[in-house]
């Protein structure tokens, strides 16, 4: 199965990046490379782009697209969250940018082994890292009903979580939960007809689990600081997010790198010696156009901030 992805806010996300020719570039999200081709065809011969992802598939065919820049790229099979050790280990101290399409991409949405998409049969997987231990059917058949109900709540903000978890364990007890399938059908079961108009009724339990599997939310929250402590002077870092909890978490590591000073509001001065970081380009983020929207619907949610650093 060829890797396709539509890459979303592309051209926005390339005018934000503000690229030197001369300079280097990390694509934490390398999918099918969309971004990156993009980034590459700007860079000079001394220009550079490191990709990184942590699906095999992905980066292969990241390699076959961006074949013609191969003197020019080094593509790591890693998580994002790890950028400082890969650039380390390149031996790379400062970058000039960054991106991150925090996005499924559509090859693993259509690609049913992967098991994410609730819209076919395929076995409770959704891992985007396939090296990784932990699946779906470990989550939806080993996590507590209180667990179950605090990501499906939390993670999918579903209003049915609780029920939607107490269904999930009553199924369980009589065979273990295998397939998207049957993961689907218990979630229909759990939401009342009248309310099963708008989008599919395993959406937001698929996302949620999807989001628990891969540590998503963890992983963007504990990455954002380093990847801007390694951006040199005047170098941004865009991050486009497709969930209100990845925009939110952004938005406020954006905001307290910019401004980190922890003093009470009242003091005069700054006494706690914090500096900032940079300044946020993008007060409110940047959303698709309706043309972008109509031509791919995977794009409707996603948000595109961007950070320069000083």
């Amino acid at each position: 199965m060829d890797f396709k992805h539509v890459s979303v806010l592309l051209e926005e996300t390339i005018e934000g990046l503000n690229i030197n020719p001369d300079g280097i570039y990390v694509d934490g999200t390398l999918g099918g490379g969309g971004h990156s081709y993009e980034i590459c065809k700007r860079l000079s011969e001394k220009g550079r782009l490191i990709g990184i992802d942590q699906d095999g598939d992905a980066l292969e065919a990241a390699r076959k697209r961006l074949s013609e820049f191969e003197d020019r790229i080094t593509l790591v099979r890693s998580n994002y969250c790890e950028i400082e050790t890969i650039l380390k280990d390149l031996g790379v101290s400062k970058v000039d940018g960054i991106v991150l399409d925090l996005g499924v991409s559509s090859y693993q949405l259509d690609n049913l082994d992967r098991g994410f998409s609730y819209k076919s049969d395929a076995p409770l997987d959704m891992r985007m890292d396939q090296r990784q231990v932990i699946t779906a059917e470990n989550i939806v058949n080993e996590y507590s009903e209180n667990d179950l109900f605090r990501i499906i709540r939390d993670y999918g903000e579903d209003k049915f979580a609780k029920n939607i978890a107490k269904h999930i364990c009553m199924a369980r007890k009589k065979k273990p939960i295998e397939t998207t399938q049957e993961l689907s059908e218990i979630i229909k079961g759990a939401i009342p007809m009248k309310f099963q108009k708008n989008g599919h009724p395993a959406k937001k339990t698929f996302q949620a689990i999807r989001i628990e599997v891969n540590r998503e939310l963890t992983v963007l929250r504990e990455s954002i600081d380093a990847m801007i402590e390694h951006l040199n002077p005047n170098g941004r870092i865009c991050i486009i997010t497709f969930h209100s909890l990845e925009d939110r978490i952004v938005k406020t590591k954006f905001r307290q790198n910019e401004n980190p000073c922890t003093c009470p509001p009242d003091f005069p001065v700054c006494v706690c010696g914090k500096k900032s970081k940079g300044k946020v380009i993008t007060r409110k983020p940047i959303v698709p156009s309706e043309e972008e929207m109509e031509m791919n619907t995977r794009s409707k949610s996603s948000k595109l901030r961007i950070f320069e650093r000083v």
